[in-house]
């Protein structure tokens, strides 16, 4: 197989009609040019330019031979084009696994603002809370809420996902106020199967962290179905703000012990690590950082 670098040098020898030209535009010395086309005159056993002091002319083989020379430099000169285009707006097409809750409350309305601004990008979003496989699956991000990161991914922080003790307005008159974490043992706690060790709280307080061993009627494997039994006024739960902000700025939800914080986690966005990441990756962190950020909506009161 010929070099296509020695073709790409030559058409641009016959274009310029000099080798001081070609390498002149080439950016490399005369002799490195004329170098170039006497080893693939050598490569085809035969020659491709007629020289003289003052002319270069093609022989009747490199006027052939030109020919496959001009669509190869076309091809190289429009593949370099594309990747200059594709470092300088993002295109094709970007594929997302996003955790259920998180993604269908925040992502999902995220997702046509951000597309608006990059209309060359086109979107694949998986909304699902199984374990993704970036290499396998071909996924280009996840993003997912998490305490656990996996060592192979790169993850970005995008924002807090914090809970907060929070119960019906009614829920509370009926049954009292909890002024300390020990209160809660009087209280039907409803818990999210995921969040820990059964049937514990914990948070860090004012001296410290504390665990409340707590019980109630009902364990649950779904944060916004748990949101809605405790808009029942059936008891009170640990909910990520993410899924309960609105609530508790309509005054639907009551949140208590406020300064008790339970454990903080974050949503990340996870990628495989990369020298050069793709820009479809980088803008859509960035917009997602940006959108959310270290206080996000979902927590102003």
């Amino acid at each position: 197989m010929y070099d296509l670098n020695l073709m790409i040098i030559f058409a641009h020898v016959v274009n310029e009609q000099s080798f001081s030209a070609a390498a002149k535009k080439l950016n490399v010395s005369r002799s490195s040019v004329s170098k170039a086309v006497a080893k693939l005159e050598h490569a085809l056993g035969a020659s491709l330019l007629n020289r003289s002091t003052r002319h270069l002319s093609l022989t009747e083989v490199g006027t052939a031979f030109f020919d496959y020379c001009t669509r190869i430099n076309y091809e190289a000169d429009q593949a370099h084009r594309m990747i200059e285009s594709l470092n300088t707006q993002p295109r094709g097409v970007l594929k997302v696994a996003a955790s259920v809750a998180f993604g269908t409350l925040h992502i999902a309305p995220a997702i046509g603002d951000f597309m608006r601004l990059h209309p060359k990008l086109d979107i694949d979003v998986t909304i699902t809370d199984r374990v993704v496989d970036l290499t396998e699956e071909g996924y280009d991000v996840i993003i997912s809420v998490m305490r656990d990161l996996p060592q192979a991914l790169v993850a970005k922080k995008l924002a807090p996902i914090r809970r907060k003790l929070c119960a019906t307005p009614s829920y509370f008159d009926e049954f009292g106020t909890p002024l300390v974490p020990q209160d809660l043992v009087k209280h039907n706690c409803l818990d999210y199967i995921h969040s820990g060790d059964k049937g514990l709280w914990r948070f860090t307080g004012p001296s410290g962290e504390v665990s409340v061993p707590v019980s109630g009627r009902l364990r649950i494997n779904d944060d916004e179905a748990l949101s809605q039994v405790v808009l029942g006024g059936f008891g009170l739960a640990l909910l990520p703000t993410f899924i309960i902000g609105k609530d508790i700025q309509a005054k639907r939800l009551k949140s208590v012990l406020s300064e008790y914080i339970p454990v903080e986690q974050h949503v990340y966005a996870l990628y495989l690590p990369k020298r050069n990441l793709p820009l479809k990756i980088r803008v859509l962190i960035d917009f997602l950082a940006e959108r959310f950020g270290h206080e996000p909506y979902w927590d102003m009161e």
